[in-house]
C-alpha cells in the first residue's frame, strides 16, 4: 500500500478526484488512457470483481483499516490518498459516499457484435437519455431484470459518469454495453426485432402476445422530454405503450424501462 497523506488541495495526483471534468477523465482523444470514478466500497468492489483496473484511491483515514481495508488489499501498489473527512470534503466538493473514491481505467469499448452475441435474447437501446440518474437506474433494472446487453446512442449520457455509476450501484459493470453508431435496423443483422416505447396511434400494449413470442427483442427507450425521434419510431418493428390509469399519459424513462424489462423478460 502506497499511503499518501494529503495536507494541501494542490497535492499532485489528486486532480483525478477534484479538478478534472467528466470529459477530461473520459479522454476522448486517447481512449486507452481514460479514467472513471467509482464511489463507496460496495460499488468499488463490484468494479474490481468485474475486472476493472484501479489507478488510485481517495479514502478517509478512518476507513483505511475499516470499510476500505479489503479494497486496499486487492488494489495492490497504487496510491492511496488520505486525510481528514473535512479536508476530503473540501477537495471533492461534497462529503465522500461511505468515505472512499476509486479511480479506475476505462475498459476498451466493446464492438456491437460483442453485445449482440448469439446468447443474447433481450437488449435495451437507450436513445438520447442524458440524465445521469436515469441512466444509472436503467442499468440497475437491466441487470436485475435479465437484459443481456445495453446499446446507447452517442447523444446519451456516459454510463461511467460518476453519478450514473453510483445510482446503478455498480450494475454498469455487470451488463455488457457499447455505443450504437448504426441505424436501429442494424440490429436485424443479428436477428433482433425492435420495439420502440412511444405513444402513437399505432402503439400496441406492452402485454401484446406478439411481443412475448419474439425470440430476440431490443427495447428502445427515448429521452426524458420528447421521447424517441420520429425516424427511430418509423424504423422500429413494433411501437409499444404501457397501459396507463387515472389519466396519466406516461412514466419516467427509468420507471418505464423497469416495467418493460419485467414484462418482456426472456422466460
Amino acid at each position: 500500500m502506497l499511503l499518501i497523506e494529503i495536507t494541501s488541495l494542490a497535492h499532485p495526483g489528486i486532480e483525478l478526484f477534484s479538478a478534472l471534468t467528466e470529459a477530461q477523465l473520459r479522454n476522448r482523444l486517447e481512449p486507452g488512457k481514460g479514467i472513471f470514478i467509482a464511489e463507496s466500497p460496495k460499488v468499488i468492489r463490484v468494479a474490481l470483481e468485474a475486472g476493472y483496473t484501479p489507478v488510485a484511491l481517495l479514502c478517509e483515514r478512518r476507513h483505511i483499516t475499516g470499510d476500505a481495508a479489503d479494497i486496499i488489499a486487492r488494489c495492490g501498489d497504487i496510491p492511496v490518498y488520505t486525510g481528514e473527512r473535512e479536508l476530503l470534503a473540501s477537495l471533492t466538493g461534497y462529503t465522500l459516499t461511505r468515505g472512499v473514491l476509486c479511480a479506475l481505467r476505462r475498459p476498451v469499448e466493446k464492438k456491437l457484435e460483442e453485445v449482440c452475441t448469439t446468447d443474447a435474447r433481450r437488449l435495451v437501446v437507450i436513445d438520447g437519455v442524458v440524465d445521469t440518474t436515469n441512466i444509472g437506474a436503467i442499468f440497475r433494472s437491466a441487470a436485475a431484470l435479465g437484459m443481456d446487453g445495453v446499446l446507447l446512442t452517442r447523444n446519451s449520457c456516459d454510463p461511467l459518469n460518476r453519478r450514473a455509476v453510483r445510482v446503478s450501484m455498480g450494475s454498469v459493470f455487470l451488463v455488457p454495453w457499447t455505443w450504437l453508431d448504426a441505424p436501429l435496423t442494424r440490429l436485424h443483422d443479428f436477428g433482433f426485432r425492435t420495439a420502440a416505447m412511444a405513444l402513437t396511434d399505432q402503439s400496441i400494449p406492452l402485454d401484446a402476445p406478439a411481443l412475448k413470442q419474439e425470440t430476440r427483442l431490443a427495447l428502445v427507450m427515448g429521452t426524458e422530454g420528447d421521447g424517441l425521434p420520429k425516424e427511430v419510431i418509423a424504423e422500429a418493428d413494433y411501437v409499444v405503450r404501457i397501459p396507463m390509469a387515472h389519466g396519466v399519459d406516461s412514466l419516467n424513462v427509468a420507471a418505464a424501462s423497469a416495467v418493460a424489462f419485467w414484462e418482456l423478460r426472456n422466460k
